[in-house]
């Protein structure tokens, strides 16, 4: 055992995470077949199975667990160690792993992720995106970036956009001879585009105005689980999606998409990044909290009124 490398126990971490070492392999930059041979290796070694491996899937078996659980505190020490001894570099360095949902990753993509590769030559940023919200600690992730109101409250979190607003929309084929929707309950007698949730479950459209909410479980003959087919297929006159304003905004400046019930959707808090409190932040994360403050600043610049010129 005592020949047990660094190396070899950041395998682990990678492996349980992804749960493949097909991914794993990914992460670390190596073969799928070295990866398995060096836990093979390690197996052997500590003459015990830390994996229980089928064709399909990848888990830890219970002395992998028990093992996993006592290392990982001592890795995350050394990995503060050494992003702490990273602070007197020039420049960041490293992998930033995120992870997000879709529809924030397609608002974050330009503005920040992908300046600050150009500003950060030598970070990467492995961008993971998903629906369900996950354990940013135990999955290996170093931030999350989700609406406000889904961050946990034991994070440190930073706003990351303007306040955002949700709109209901169709195409004007679809409005053709028929009568636009004034409240939300007249959307029961339009044909509307549902969402599926990560839990399998239908998303029940949410609506407020002067301090009264109300959710409508819509109705339709299409029910999708990827936003760009939602709104696709709202273009193509399918029916009504509820969705965020930016992320359509373009279409209905252009008049492909037309805005209804927009007295029922107020602006509410937007993207956050989270992040654990650590003794050390990393360099990478730093840096691109750094961008992210710059970048949310000068969109709530751009969006605030001029001052009135005073002669």
């Amino acid at each position: 055992m005592n020949r047990t490398g660094l190396f070899e126990l950041n395998a682990l971490v990678a492996i349980s995470t992804h749960r493949s070492f097909r991914a794993a392999a990914r992460e670390l930059g190596m073969s799928p077949s070295a990866l398995s041979h060096a836990v093979a290796t390690l197996e052997s070694r500590m003459g015990v199975r830390l994996f229980n491996r089928t064709t399909r899937s990848v888990s830890l078996s219970e002395a992998g667990e028990q093992f996993l659980a006592q290392i990982r505190p001592a890795l995350r020490d050394i990995s503060d160690a050494m992003e702490a001894v990273n602070r007197f570099r020039d420049t960041p360095t490293g992998i930033l792993r995120i992870n997000t949902s879709e529809g924030a990753a397609m608002r974050i993509l330009a503005p920040v992720v992908l300046e600050f590769l150009r500003r950060f030559p030598d970070m990467q940023i492995d961008l993971v995106t998903e629906g369900r919200l996950v354990d940013i600690v135990a999955e290996g992730f170093d931030a999350g970036i989700r609406l406000a109101d889904l961050v946990p409250q034991d994070m440190i979190s930073v706003p990351c956009s303007p306040a955002l607003s949700f709109a209901v929309v169709g195409s004007p084929a679809y409005f053709a001879g028929r009568t636009l929707p004034l409240t939300p309950g007249d959307l029961l007698a339009h044909d509307c585009i549902r969402s599926r949730v990560p839990s399998g479950g239908v998303y029940r459209w949410e609506f407020e105005r002067h301090g009264e909410t109300l959710e409508v479980d819509v109705k339709g003959p299409l029910t999708l689980d990827n936003h760009n087919l939602m709104v696709e297929a709202a273009l193509q006159g399918a029916g009504l999606i509820w969705t965020s304003e930016w992320s359509v905004a373009p279409h209905i400046e252009a008049g492909r998409l037309v805005r209804v019930l927009q007295d029922w959707t107020p602006a509410t808090p937007g993207l956050c990044l989270y992040y654990p409190g650590r003794r050390h932040v990393p360099a990478g994360l730093r840096a691109f909290i750094a961008l992210i403050r710059e970048v949310t600043n000068a969109e709530r610049a751009a969006a605030r009124p001029p001052s009135p010129q005073v002669t």
